[in-house]
């Protein structure tokens, strides 16, 4: 008997649970728990309870310095291993490498993208959101200030912690970038506030205070009702942080063949743009984002975010990375909601991001 834990929303739950069913052999079973419950119940004490471990890539540092997963190349072939990470989308497969291991299947891609009401102009770029003709707000409700704040400073040329790890980010593109959060903060509707981006999605269909929100994790299900296209642009191409999630191995799972196989079939074509899709989850592999039935019954949400996906961020995943998402994302929050210094604000993250981390460390 083989337990699974992943988080409690249909894309998250239905096609694992379906899989699952359709092999009763295999005697797997599904829980569930909030998106953020890895936050307030560390992965290793997790692993203690479960086989398979549905999480996002920024936990694998801590994973590792809990000793809890078992490593992909520990379990798979290499060219197994190989094949994924050609046949994922943009950095999905890479996100979850870390000291030179892969601890998880990349069986969910997603990132930030641009969501807008029917009827409205789609806009291409920062300066064009800016002067976007209707409401727009901001993603920045739990971590999602520090995400937001990473892909525009990508957007804006530089991709946080990636030319030096110990540096998180240059001062004048992080201006700029508050800048454009400022202004855009200034103008979003209190509504919104508080709301993560299901909620923001939902509110969207529901109400017409927010046309535009122009960084939001991309939700296929919510594709037939609002317009997706990729994140903006600005001189460095398109900004966006990857997210998605992926399925760990815990080291008390008594592995079997038919385990791997099952496995291996939820990574297959024929999984990912059949059975994933149709069952409410979003793909991984590259070929299930191109195909055409896929983006005719979800409205072009792959093909049109596509891009978005290849050229995502992956932000940084040491192992006290929540801990400074959470805290970074508060010091924004508090800075814009109360128009308090920028420049104090740059302090904070870096002293922040510092204290999180071991100098000369992986990301």
């Amino acid at each position: 008997m083989f337990r699974g834990l992943t988080w409690d929303h249909p894309r998250g739950f239905n096609a694992l649970d379906a899989a699952a069913k359709a092999a009763p052999e295999l005697g797997l079973s599904w829980a569930m728990h909030a998106l953020e419950g890895f936050e307030t119940h560390p992965i290793a004490d997790l692993c203690t309870n479960f086989d398979l471990i549905v999480l996002d890539h920024p936990h694998v540092g801590e994973a590792v310095a809990g000793d809890c997963l078992r490593p992909l190349e520990d379990i798979f072939t290499p060219d197994e291993i190989a094949g994924w990470a050609r046949d994922c989308i943009g950095p999905s497969l890479a996100s979850y490498r870390f000291a030179g291991k892969h601890w998880a299947l990349p069986l969910d891609a997603a990132t930030q993208v641009m969501a807008v009401r029917p009827g409205f102009d789609i806009p291409q770029t920062w300066d064009e959101v800016l002067v976007f003709d209707g409401p727009v707000a901001l993603s920045l409700a739990g971590p999602h200030a520090a995400l937001s704040f990473q892909s525009i400073c990508a957007a804006l040329g530089e991709r946080p912690a990636t030319a030096d790890p110990d540096v998180l980010i240059s001062k004048a593109v992080s201006l700029n970038a508050l800048d454009i959060m400022q202004r855009l903060t200034d103008k979003s509707p209190l509504s919104v506030r508080e709301k993560n981006p299901i909620g923001i999605l939902q509110h969207m269909v529901d109400y017409r205070d927010v046309a535009l929100c122009p960084l939001i994790y991309g939700y296929v299900n919510y594709a037939n009702d609002l317009t997706f296209a990729n994140a903006p642009r600005g001189i460095g191409g398109i900004g966006s942080t990857l997210g998605g999630t992926g399925i760990g191995i815990s080291k008390r799972c008594q592995i079997t063949p038919q385990l791997l196989d099952h496995l291996r079939w939820l990574m297959s074509p024929q999984a990912q743009t059949g059975f994933i899709p149709a069952n409410d989850g979003q793909p991984s592999l590259r070929a299930a984002w191109q195909d055409a039935a896929v983006n005719a019954r979800w409205g072009n949400f792959y093909r049109n975010t596509f891009d978005t996906l290849e050229a995502a961020y992956v932000r940084p995943r040491h192992n006290r990375a929540i801990a400074f998402q959470t805290a970074a994302s508060q010091a924004i929050r508090d800075t814009l909601y109360r128009q308090r210094s920028h420049d104090q604000l740059l302090i904070q993250l870096q002293t922040l991001y510092a204290e999180t981390r071991t100098p000369g460390s992986e990301r």
